[in-house]
């Protein structure tokens, strides 16, 4: 079963880039990062610090 936290925050990533001007979807994508990280596994991990990253570069 693939993570719910980890799709979630996938979504909210997509959005947040795709306004980036918008510090709430920003703010929101941040928020469902830092929850997906405690339920992931080390492959999931490395797919969401490649999120964060594309985060960083917005804000």
């Amino acid at each position: 079963m693939a993570n719910p936290l980890f799709r979630q925050s996938r979504t909210a990533v997509e959005e947040a880039c795709g306004s980036q001007t918008d510090p709430q979807a920003i703010q929101k994508a941040k928020n469902a990062l830092s929850s997906a990280f405690a339920n992931s596994n080390n492959e999931e991990k490395k797919q969401l610090h490649s999120m964060q990253d594309e985060l960083n570069r917005l804000s």
